[in-house]
């Protein structure tokens, strides 16, 4: 039999995630529990809570308020069953994160086993990926992001800033010169970096004061991953302008070689997204604490 505070956790994941399907497989539950669970609720309320069609599950009038009284609900009962743990320090459960490719794979996955230790208890589900995610339909619990934020309604907890290198292949710079001004870059090619969300190109930019500035340089090869940027022009394809953490050990062994150190591009905001500010669970909680410091480090 599913408890009450149970089914509330379902109809909230069905509400996030617009899909009985896709809540089924967060929860990992058969889709039949689901719908059972949702339609008990609906009983013991006396209310339509769902509005469904062959293509999308929706909140009701009467669902979305009860979802925000769910929301509440369920921390209110996970922070109580954490005030009578033995060990209140170790958070538990599990955490669906998500964050760009290579910040994953360089920085966080090989610092992850630090945490892991400090907290046994919790279990990590890592999504690396260059693409944008909806947090609330695909599951996920936090998102860390890069640039410039839309109004989604989510919080926003900042991560610091990614400084910008510009660099070439030593074999690049042989052949067409190293330039130490934009106003040498004429003659110059770069490996052009095309969205992976809306395939626009990327200009190349400096600051001047206060001021961007920026150029459309021409290049023979685009690339729409950050992983792609970089062994482009390790092969000598071009100039990049790339986050400093994500070159520094290929300038530390003489792979590449930054130019230009006087005009880089604007810093980049980092930011974890999450829903609830209020009734923020305590293992994201300590994550995000965590995860500010692992970047402090790596990009400080």
């Amino acid at each position: 039999m599913v408890d009450r505070i149970d089914l509330f956790c379902i109809f909230a994941r069905v509400v996030e995630t617009a899909s009985f399907t896709r809540a089924a497989d967060t929860l990992k539950m058969p889709r039949s529990t689901v719908s059972t669970a949702v339609q008990e609720l609906e009983s013991r309320l006396g209310t339509r809570l769902l509005a469904r069609t062959t293509r999308s599950v929706a909140p009701t009038p009467d669902g979305m308020a009860f979802y925000d009284h769910c929301v509440r609900l369920v921390a209110d009962v996970e922070e109580a069953e954490a005030l009578f743990r033995h060990d209140r320090s170790n958070p538990r459960g599990l955490l669906r994160v998500d964050m760009p490719g290579r910040i994953g794979r360089l920085l966080v996955a090989p610092a992850l086993p630090e945490f892991l230790d400090r907290y046994p208890e919790i279990e990590i589900e890592l999504g690396v990926t260059d693409r944008a995610i909806n947090l609330i339909e695909d599951g996920i619990d936090c998102v860390l992001r890069v640039g410039p934020l839309s109004d989604s309604g989510l919080i926003a907890r900042r991560m610091g800033e990614l400084a910008f290198m510009n660099v070439a292949s030593p074999a690049y710079l042989a052949r067409h010169g190293v330039p130490h001004s934009p106003a040498d870059l004429t003659g110059h090619e770069a490996v052009r970096y095309a969205s992976p969300s809306n395939g626009r190109v990327e200009e190349w930019e400096w600051m001047e004061g206060d001021r961007i500035r920026t150029i459309a340089l021409p290049g023979r090869v685009s690339v729409n991953s950050a992983e792609a940027l970089v062994a482009c022009c390790l092969a000598g394809l071009g100039l990049i302008q790339v986050p400093a953490y994500d070159v520094r050990h290929h300038v530390a062994a003489g792979e590449l070689v930054e130019v230009m150190p006087l005009y880089r591009a604007e810093p980049m905001p980092m930011a974890l997204l999450y829903p609830h500010r209020k009734h923020l669970s305590r293992r994201l909680q300590v994550f995000a604490e965590w995860l500010e410091g692992v970047m402090a480090q790596a990009i400080g």
